[in-house]
């Protein structure tokens, strides 16, 4: 059986985000289902016609999460013991909306948003459109780590560095997103003083991950 050497390769890549993804949720509640779920149905309207003023498709929102629920709140009795109050049904509606990035569609979007009655909770997250490149990237980098460690290893060890007899990588989905933080208070988005943006740079976005490699070892080198 041929002797072999482990090496985990460690890779890394950086792009600038292109594209810009809102996250938000909208609740609504009342103690009858058919008003909660009209009520929710009116706020997700609001959003769309204020989004569609602004130039994005009305299609362009689009729905990640939907979940209708019961609100208690527990109360004690005369007696001392706890007891269920109704508190009406909750309507929680997951959306998101994606567009490239530029600080004037931003602005608009914002705007948009802070007009419409509905007041979504918003959060705001840079990325890229197409991660296949950022991925690659980072796999040719974690490859040659991987070799450039197996190559020292083994010339410090007198050794040379066979062929390769196996990868293990874990094809899960990496964070490809920037650590820049985009956040304003809700009385900031107000159109009158989100008429004038300032352009911000977003930090790149940095991708790391590793892979295994095996190698087979080869003969003692000689002097």
């Amino acid at each position: 059986m041929p002797k072999t050497i482990t090496v985990k390769g460690v890779g890394r890549a950086s792009t600038k985000p292109d594209y810009v993804v809102f996250s938000m949720n909208l609740e609504s509640r009342d103690m009858e289902y058919g008003k909660a779920m009209e009520l929710a149905g009116e706020h997700i309207q609001s959003l769309n016609d204020a989004l569609s003023k602004v130039g994005f498709e009305k299609d362009a929102v689009k729905t990640t999460n939907f979940n209708v629920r019961t609100d208690y709140d527990r109360e004690r009795d005369q007696r001392g013991n706890y007891k269920q109050i109704f508190r009406g049904y909750v309507v929680t509606h997951s959306l998101k909306l994606e567009f490239d990035f530029d600080m004037g569609r931003l602005s608009e979007a914002l705007s948009a948003i802070a007009d419409c009655l509905s007041h979504p909770q918003l959060s705001i997250a840079f990325t890229v459109k197409d991660a296949t490149e950022i991925n690659e990237k980072m796999l040719r980098s974690a490859a040659a780590n991987a070799r450039r460690k197996a190559e020292i290893l083994c010339e410090a060890s007198g050794v040379s560095l066979g062929s390769l007899r196996a990868i293990d990588y874990n094809w899960g989905e990496l964070d490809i997103v920037s650590h820049t933080n985009y956040s304003m208070a809700d009385e900031c988005l107000a159109a009158p003083m989100m008429a004038k943006s300032i352009e911000i740079e977003p930090e790149d976005i940095d991708v790391t991950d590793t892979a295994t490699f095996v190698w087979e070892i080869g003969q003692e080198e000689t002097l």
